[in-house]
């Protein structure tokens, strides 16, 4: 992988420190999955072991044809793997003080849809930092060390994950399902068109303006887009276009057909991106 893309004055486009740590779990450095020229230059990401340890799900899916097979079939593995359907046989009592054992990944994203600064908005934007390093900026307000925000976004990702059953493991294999499918559908893309409407640019981290339509931005480490750009207007004054690299889509809405009404929308991993303004 190269370095960063060069600036015009020189500079190379770097991701600010403070948005990544030195430490994930997948096969690319932190600093790299940042950098603006991933999004150029985009190569397949792996989160440790997941594939290897549910290996007996992708040999079964390499068997069906039609997606929405896979989809049932992904879905029946993660209910007999995750026991969601018989807590109890995961540890689980009717005697604990609290009781978490209906929270799964579909509750997480349903979540997500009607809220993303809510309890399960933070366990997403914790697990994005946990396994890609990427840390969140944003969470009901500026996120910094010493921030009101910051407390509110630990507190909430703490209680969200609290006697769950391996809620994180859910949403590493989601994320590895999602790449499949969209390597198996799109085989010859490495990047989806998305937009996202916004209401002030000043609400994102505007890094640079190379002309008056692009620019770069520090996305949040995870956020909503849509493949529909009049859907994208209704969200705000203006849209931001940009090339999403597919190894960054984290979920999109058709993955689970008839599960969620997600209205077109991706969820994509963030970093330095180069948008396009509308």
């Amino acid at each position: 992988m190269s370095g960063c893309q060069q600036a015009p004055d020189g500079e190379y486009w770097r991701p600010p420190r403070e948005c990544w740590t030195r430490f994930n779990r997948c096969n690319l450095p932190s600093s790299v999955l940042a950098c603006l020229d991933y999004q150029s230059h985009p190569e397949p990401v792996e989160l440790d072991g997941v594939a290897f340890i549910h290996k007996d799900l992708f040999v079964r899916l390499r068997r069906l044809s039609c997606p929405e097979e896979r989809a049932i079939q992904f879905m029946d593995y993660m209910a007999v793997y995750f026991s969601l359907a018989s807590p109890e046989s995961a540890g689980f009592s009717n005697t604990a003080r609290i009781r978490r054992n209906k929270a799964d990944y579909l509750g997480l994203l349903r979540g997500w849809l009607f809220d993303p600064d809510g309890r399960e908005g933070a366990v997403l934007k914790g697990w994005v930092a946990s396994r890609f390093g990427l840390l969140p900026r944003y969470f009901g307000g500026r996120l910094a060390p010493d921030s009101e925000s910051y407390q509110r976004f630990l507190q909430m990702q703490s209680a969200g994950v609290y006697n769950t059953n391996n809620l994180e493991g859910q949403l590493d294999l989601l994320y590895t399902y999602c790449q499949y499918e969209l390597n198996r559908q799109m085989p010859e893309e490495s990047h989806l068109s998305l937009f996202r409407g916004i209401n002030r640019l000043a609400e994102h981290d505007l890094v640079a303006r190379l002309d008056k339509r692009r620019c770069v931005v520090l996305l949040n480490n995870l956020n909503s887009f849509t493949t529909n750009r009049e859907r994208a207007d209704e969200f705000g004054d203006q849209i931001l276009e940009t090339r999403a690299p597919i190894s960054k889509i984290f979920f999109y809405s058709a993955l689970l057909p008839g599960v969620l009404k997600g209205e077109e929308e991706y969820l994509v991993i963030g970093g330095l991106y180069e948008v396009k303004l509308w």
